[in-house]
Order: C-alpha cells, then structure tokens, then sequence
C-alpha cells in the first residue's frame, strides 16, 4: 500500500513541482506542503493502523463566514494511509501545491474510514460520519504564513494510541473486540519547528526496544516507542523548553528537563536505563 501511494505521489508531485517551478514568480503565491506522521502507541498486536482522508480545506485567519465560503479546498481525492508505517520521524506527503499568499490558523480533515488490523487476528472498521460531512477541524496554534515564492511545510502528527481506543481484552490478540475512533491530531509548522531525537539504552549499553519516551510541556505532548534499533525521535516540535522522559517495563523512569528545541535544529538526547 505504502509504495504505491508514494508511487502516485511521486508522479504527482513531479508534475507539481514542475508546474511550480514555472510560476515560482507569481506574484501572492506561496506553496504549501502538508506531511502525515504519527505519534505511535506499543503496537505488539497490531498490525496496521489506517486512515482515508478523502478531502482537505484551509482557512486564512481572520476569514469569517459572511462570504459563505472562507475555505480553500486542498485536496478532493481518496488517500489511505497506514500510522503504524509512520513511526520515529518517518513522514508521507498528503499534498504539495500552490495557495494564496497570507495566514493561515485552521483547517478541515475529511476521514471518510478508520481501520485497525490485529495481528493474528481480525480487521476492524469504523465509518467516521461528522468527518466525512463536516470534517475535523485542527486549529494551528500559532497561525502560520504562507508567503509568496516560497514553501511552508505543515505537520499532522496523528496521536495513535488516543486515536485509536482498543475494546476488550489486550491479553491476547482474540480479546480485541474492535476499537473507539476519536481522532487526536497535532498540526505545526514545520518550517519553524525543532525535532528531539535519540537512543535508549540499558547499563550494559544494549539497545531497549519498545522503550517508552514522550514529551512533556505542562503536559504531554507527545509519546513515542523506540524502534528495533532503540531509536526515537519527535519531529515538529515548536521551539521551546521541554522535559523528556524515558521508562520500560521493568526498568526505573529516567527523566531530563530544560531540554531547548531550536526552529530548525536537533537536540539530541540519548537514555541509559537501570533495570529494577
């Protein structure tokens, strides 16, 4: 699945760039890219975990509804993608195109289908009725601004296991019974964001796997789970002071604070976890 929709964004995208290419000079016309990740839950059972958006809407700030129509249509097309693909920093393009210079602070998510397959089990599917009428509206807090000639990326950072709230038994994969759809989606400019990347070690310095690490600012901000390797990264992260928190069963939580993201930059921050 994940190829061949990168196959046909590829394509399109070819044809979009070259198209932006020749009219980079237009006057009041900026570009907008907007990505799709996922800030993952433990996903030992799961085998997928996907979203169809079949549409996509911009407001400017500051646009009221006396005109009748303050958005801008993005996107009217059936996309599908699987969270669980994208993982620690790992991002797929959801459009690429020309939009009309200015701010920019809201935008409207058609998701027409949840789907969740477990492993060694059964596929689950939720139809999402207000998000495929009215859409779901994602605020960007700041507003962003889109300028003329050049490129503004937007994230979509999905929030797995507060999208997805599993039913039943989590003991076995047979006591899943399906899965409550209530979808938690963090929106930022990436263009003036920071990423916090990593590895989670035990003392003996052996790569933990499934390590839990999230991101604290007054609250939570975002959670993750290390890769095979024992790396995580969070990505789109607005410029700021964070603590960062690392734990795994069995193991003590280790935590820092005062970790500074910078727009732009990366701030490494490696865990050595002592065993309880």
């Amino acid at each position: 699945m994940k190829k061949i929709i990168f196959s046909i964004l590829t394509l399109a995208l070819l044809v979009l760039l070259n198209s932006c290419n020749k009219s980079a000079e237009k006057s009041g016309i900026g570009n907008l890219a907007i990505k799709v990740t996922d800030a993952p839950f433990p996903i030992d059972m799961v085998e997928s975990a996907t979203v169809t958006i079949t549409k996509v809407e911009i407001r400017k700030a500051g646009d009221g509804i006396s005109d009748g129509n303050p958005f801008i249509v993005l996107l009217e097309d059936t996309i599908t993608f699987n969270l669980i693909e994208l993982r620690n920093g790992v991002v797929d393009e959801l459009l690429a195109m020309e939009i009309p210079e200015g701010k920019y602070n809201l935008l409207r998510l058609y998701v027409e289908e949840a789907s969740l397959k477990i492993k060694d089990g059964d596929t689950y599917k939720v139809k999402v009725p207000s998000g495929q009428q009215t859409g779901i509206k994602i605020f960007v807090r700041p507003e962003f601004y889109v300028a003329g000639g050049l490129t503004t990326e937007l994230l979509l950072d999905f929030d797995l296991s507060r999208s997805f709230q599993m039913i039943g038994s989590f003991s076995n994969p047979h006591g899943i019974n399906g899965f409550h759809f209530k979808p938690v989606i963090r929106a930022v400019n990436n263009s003036t964001a920071g990423r916090i990347t990593g590895m989670v070690t035990d003392t003996s310095l052996v790569r933990l796997v499934n390590a839990q690490v999230w991101v604290k600012q007054d609250t939570v901000i975002a959670e993750t789970y290390t890769d095979t390797l024992g790396h995580y990264a969070f990505i789109g992260m607005p410029a700021g002071e964070y603590s960062i928190f690392a734990t795994k069963e069995n193991y003590d939580t280790v935590n820092y604070s005062g970790i500074n993201v910078v727009a732009g930059n990366r701030t490494i921050k490696d865990f050595m976890l002592t065993h309880k």
